[in-house]
C-alpha cells in the first residue's frame, strides 16, 4: 500500500441478562448500542436488553433515546438497529483511518508470507470483535468475517487476552460469561482454562485447536496498546486438512514480527 511503511518494509496483528455488564449510565449506553448494532439486526428489545445486561425497562427507555438522536432505527414493532447517525459515524472512523491502514497492510503482508488468511481482533466487553480480515490463497476458508463477536476462551486472540488478566479477573469473567461449548474441543472448565493461559504465557502465543469452528486451527500472538496492556491480538487462521499443527508454528516468527508492528495502534 503506498505511504504506508509496513513490517516488511523494515526489514526488507447470550450471556442471560446478567446484571453485572450493565455498570453506570454511559457502560449502559454503550453495551445497549453494541448489542443493538451485533451481526443480524434488528433485533428485538428482550435479546438487545439480555446481551447488554440492562433491564428491560431500563433499555427500552435508553433505547427509545438513540432511536430519537438516530443512532438506533425502529421498526415500530419492537426490533432495533444501526441509524443513520451510527452509520455515518462508523463510516467516519474507518473512511481514511491511518490506523485501519496499518492493520490492514501489516495483514496482508502476514498472510502473502503465509499463505493463510490474517486477522486482527480485540477485546470489545466480553467479547472478542475481528476488526480486520485478509484472505490467504487456499480455496477452502473458514467462516470469521469482519465484526464478528466471538467468545474469548475458544479462540486464539481471545486466549492472549485472558492470558493478561489477573487471576482474580479471570475468574470473575468467567462466573459472568461462562465457558460455553462452540465444538466439541473447546474448552468448558476453569482449571483447564488456567492450565492453557499458563501455557500461552510461557510460549507468547495462543492456539484454538478446532475449540471455536470445527476443522479450523488458528496461531495467535497478543497486540498491546501504548500502555502494554494486552488489547487483542493478530492471528493466521488455517483449514486443519490442508496444514497440520506443527507446519503452523512454523510461523510463529512472522506473526510475531506483525504483532509487534501493531502495538501502540490503539491506543
Amino acid at each position: 500500500m503506498a505511504g504506508i511503511e509496513t513490517s516488511e518494509d523494515s526489514q526488507a496483528g447470550s450471556r442471560g441478562g446478567r446484571s453485572s455488564l450493565a455498570g453506570n449510565a454511559t457502560d449502559k449506553v454503550l453495551n445497549l448500542l453494541d448489542a443493538a448494532a451485533a451481526p443480524g439486526y434488528p433485533h428485538r428489545l428482550g435479546e438487545i436488553a439480555a446481551a447488554a445486561g440492562v433491564p428491560k425497562a431500563s433499555a427500552h427507555r435508553i433505547l427509545q433515546n438513540l432511536v430519537g438522536t438516530s443512532y438506533l432505527a425502529t421498526d415500530g414493532a419492537g426490533s432495533y438497529s444501526p441509524g443513520p447517525r451510527l452509520r455515518a459515524l462508523a463510516a467516519r472512523v474507518s473512511q481514511g483511518c491511518a490506523e485501519d491502514q496499518v492493520m490492514r497492510a501489516e495483514l496482508e503482508v502476514l498472510s502473502r508470507r503465509t499463505g493463510h488468511t490474517a486477522q486482527m481482533g480485540v477485546r470489545t466487553g466480553d467479547s472478542i470483535t475481528l476488526l480486520v480480515k485478509v484472505a490467504g490463497s487456499n480455496p477452502v476458508q473458514e467462516s470469521s468475517r469482519v465484526g464478528q463477536q466471538l467468545p474469548p476462551h475458544t479462540t486464539a486472540i481471545g486466549k492472549c487476552v485472558l492470558a493478561a488478566m489477573a487471576d482474580d479477573e479471570l475468574t470473575a469473567f468467567v462466573r459472568r460469561v461462562g465457558l460455553d461449548a462452540r465444538t466439541p474441543h473447546s474448552i468448558t472448565d476453569l482449571a483447564a482454562l488456567r492450565t492453557e493461559l499458563d501455557k500461552v504465557r510461557q510460549q507468547g502465543f495462543a492456539l484454538d485447536e478446532e475449540e471455536n469452528e470445527n476443522g479450523v486451527r488458528c496461531l495467535a500472538a497478543p497486540v498491546r496498546d501504548a500502555r502494554g496492556i494486552v488489547v487483542g491480538g493478530v492471528a493466521l487462521a488455517t483449514i486443519t486438512f490442508l496444514e497440520s499443527r506443527e507446519s503452523l508454528l512454523g510461523h510463529r516468527d512472522p506473526l510475531g514480527i506483525t504483532a509487534d508492528a501493531l502495538h501502540g495502534l490503539l491506543g
